[in-house]
């Protein structure tokens, strides 16, 4: 099982939105645990203090060694890489992910104030993770989304009818549009090439709106996919189910709509 443990002062925040839709039901059935360890039990003072004044003056408080080093210590040693939630740390990626979901899971630190004393940081291990370039009030809203873009990406998470091959950042390119019924809304009509019925085209043309796509909005990543482009697409399409007749012809995916015991939208 692929196991979280997130060190906070605020553990009443979990498990938010990690208890809901698919990483809900993914915990519920036992694919992965969370569990929250409050900073605050290992203070030793009356007033629970995790924070003091920063060493050489300035504004706000920084996290005490002492107390989140023993926080961080009764957390069992398995081999799972222990995370800051910093916003100076690595980007966070789809590959880290990807990595990361191959392991026992992870122990994120949420940081809080201005910051975490470096002391800490060096002693225990702790990675530094970003998830962007910009500052939250604290860690916490950082770790959920690190450990629900790894969660759905544990095998029975997702489905037999969802697939993360073709998602965003997963080849090096984010994802092309998306169309579904009605065939025509607010007179505009879902692209011809996706009602064909030909997988070949409309493999080709996911391949060219993700290009284009990439191009204009993420630069960077275009870059380097022009220097690592992926291999050109098969001649002879994939043995796809049959398109259905009218305007449940979309794409590859197969059939539109709900399934057999769907709930209505």
């Amino acid at each position: 099982m692929w196991r979280a443990t997130v060190l906070t002062i605020f553990p009443e925040m979990f498990p938010g939105p990690l208890g809901a839709s698919l990483a809900g039901k993914a915990s519920a059935n036992g694919l992965w645990s969370l569990e929250t360890v409050d900073v605050r039990d290992f203070t030793t003072d009356r007033h629970r203090s995790v924070d003091d004044t920063p060493a050489g003056g300035g504004a706000g408080m920084i996290m005490r060694a002492d107390v989140l080093g023993r926080a961080i210590d009764a957390v069992t040693g398995d081999g799972r890489p222990r995370l800051l939630m910093s916003a100076r740390g690595r980007p966070l990626n789809q590959a880290w992910v990807r990595e990361l979901v191959q392991g026992p899971g992870v122990v994120a630190v949420c940081g809080r104030f201005e910051g975490v004393d470096e002391r800490v940081i060096t002693g225990r291990g702790l990675v530094e993770v970003s998830i962007g370039d910009y500052v939250l009030a604290g860690g916490e809203l950082a770790a959920m989304v690190l450990i629900d873009a790894c969660v759905r990406l544990i095998p029975g998470v997702m489905g037999k009818e969802c697939s993360a091959a073709d998602e965003s950042f997963s080849l090096g390119l984010i994802e092309y549009p998306q169309f579904t019924r009605p065939q025509v809304w607010e007179g505009l009509a879902i692209p011809q090439v996706l009602t064909s019925g030909d997988h070949g085209k409309v493999d080709s043309w996911r391949r060219a709106e993700a290009e284009r796509l990439t191009r204009e909005r993420r630069p960077d990543l275009w870059a380097v996919y022009q220097a690592h482009p992926l291999p050109a697409l098969p001649r002879k399409p994939p043995p796809y189910p049959p398109p259905l007749a009218g305007e449940g012809r979309v794409g590859v995916r197969g059939r539109v709509g709900r399934g057999k015991g769907s709930p209505k939208r």
